[in-house]
């Protein structure tokens, strides 16, 4: 494993690479509350293969992290991947992204398919259906309320407290962390301290435009999506975790609509960290799909 710090836009970003600097590109996209580091399991898995790159995205590790909601709007975050991608030499690479790093990466691959040869997502979602659901005041709006929570003023404060004691409780929330051994913690510990870094990761669910509805009450005036702009021409793996409770299975309802060249692989006992918990079993389902 290698560590690179560049500039990207002007701005320092960092991630790491494992496997031959020759070899087809896989651009690892994380999530919240994680960072570069969380793709260590898979990409050894893949390395023989692949050039995997994983970016500490902005506001995390050790990437820029601006303090203003205002930087961590979509289009700033896919613009880091355009210049990360432009910087390993201008693609089309793979995108494979979880969690936040999956909304980045669908965005990337609509707005961006020059660069985007295909995609996969790890228990993400798509921002058209994910509104959908958030929207109805059902089973996802009701899993989706702590985003309302991170969005309070202060909130950062709240997670870090304690040693990151809320922080910990969001992130192990009715799932399975037993693969956090306390080496990876104290890891992640160290990357959550970093100056500034835990209000930029909050501020990505700040700066997104996504309404959640109360429980039991529907919004029903949002304006639409752009869905001809948030379509996805490449060919797309989605690999869930049949066991994940903060992102429900009826977000993937219509997502064929979306993404016309779309294969789904569900895995049982998995859940939303299923990088972690099912290394082996992702790693061969990619190798298959890319082969």
């Amino acid at each position: 494993m290698q560590s690179h710090h560049v500039s990207l836009n002007g701005q320092p970003f960092h991630y790491l690479e494992w496997g031959p600097p020759d070899a087809p590109i896989l651009l690892m996209l994380h999530g919240f509350p994680e960072y570069s580091g969380a793709w260590t399991e898979l990409a050894r898995r893949l390395s023989d293969r692949f050039r995997c790159i994983a970016p500490d995205q902005r506001g995390y590790g050790q990437s820029w992290a601006p303090a203003e909601v205002r930087d961590y709007v979509t289009g700033k975050l896919v613009g880091d991947m355009v210049a990360l991608i432009d910087h390993l030499g201008g693609g089309p690479v793979t995108v494979v992204g979880h969690d936040w790093g999956a909304s980045v990466a669908y965005v990337l691959a609509a707005r961006h398919p020059e660069r985007v040869g295909r995609l996969i997502i790890l228990n993400g979602v798509h921002p058209i259906p994910f509104q959908r659901e958030m929207a109805k005041g059902g089973a996802q709006s009701a899993a989706s309320q702590y985003i309302l929570w991170l969005r309070r003023d202060g909130s950062e404060d709240r997670l870090a407290e304690g040693d990151f004691a809320k922080l910990m409780d969001l992130f192990s929330a009715k799932m399975d962390l037993s693969w956090m051994t306390p080496a990876k913690l104290a890891a992640y510990k160290t990357e959550w301290a970093r100056p500034g870094r835990m209000r930029g990761m909050v501020n990505w669910y700040r700066a997104s435009p996504l309404q959640v509805a109360p429980p039991g009450q529907p919004i029903t005036d949002l304006p639409a999506l752009p869905r001809d702009a948030l379509r996805v021409p490449q060919p797309h793996l989605l690999i869930w975790g049949t066991g994940d409770t903060a992102l429900l299975t009826d977000c993937l309802d219509g997502l064929e609509e979306l993404a016309p060249d779309l294969t789904i692989h569900r895995i049982d006992g998995a859940d939303h960290w299923i990088a972690h918990q099912q290394p082996d079993a992702v790693a061969a389902l990619i190798r298959d799909w890319l082969s």
